[in-house]
């Protein structure tokens, strides 16, 4: 997975990228918070970012701030780092749209479940957001049928909007995606078509 590192601590950074690297992220390292901004903006940004608190230009609560007024189909995953470890500023960072938020100094075991925490977090929505794009599609192809349906009691024709009167099977046809094959039920074939099938046979047998 690609991963955005916004850090201006170069020995922290180094640390980062090379754990990262370790664990078979694609890593992109920036030391300020306006060149974050640019590549999160950017075409395929990274799906996940570990941003520091206090970085020049633009600090991380102002990156994650933008980025959830932006209101992205696919936001990335914000990992906010901080030296900051009062729960009023660990609420301030989640509250401007982090995601996590470690404090420094980060043991590399616990930075390593929260990414992993990230990349599940990241494959679940991509799976759900598929799996909406698919129902999307399923229902856009659906037409249904609604209400009462006026139908004759003899002919047992339906009439439509228009007022007028079809058969049942073009009517269903033209207000829903089903499509009708015909056969014949016992009940059909006993009261009509075996009557037909003897009248035929006769007249065939007397020429005989």
């Amino acid at each position: 997975m690609r991963v955005l590192i916004a850090e201006d601590d170069p020995v922290f950074g180094r640390v980062l990228e090379a754990s990262l690297v370790k664990w078979g992220h694609d890593v992109i390292a920036v030391s300020d918070g306006t060149e974050a901004w640019r590549v999160l903006q950017g075409e395929d940004p990274p799906q996940l970012a570990i941003l520091d608190w206090l970085l020049p230009g633009m600090d991380g609560v102002a990156v994650c701030q933008r980025m959830r007024e932006r209101a992205d189909a696919d936001p990335a995953y914000i990992i906010l780092v901080s030296v900051k470890d009062r729960a009023q500023d660990i609420v301030t960072g989640l509250q401007a749209g982090a995601d996590d938020y470690i404090t420094k100094p980060a043991a590399p075991e616990e930075l390593r479940a929260r990414v992993q925490v990230g990349v599940r977090m990241l494959r679940l929505q991509s799976a759900l957001a598929d799996r909406v794009r698919e129902l999307e599609d399923a229902l856009s192809q659906v037409k249904q049928l609604q209400g009462l349906l006026p139908i004759c009691s003899y002919c047992k024709k339906i009439r439509d909007d228009q007022n007028y009167w079809q058969q049942v099977e073009d009517y269903v046809t033209e207000h829903s995606e089903v499509r009708f094959t015909h056969s014949i039920c016992p009940k059909c074939y006993e009261k009509t078509v075996k009557p037909m099938l003897a009248e035929y046979r006769e007249p065939r047998q007397g020429k005989s």
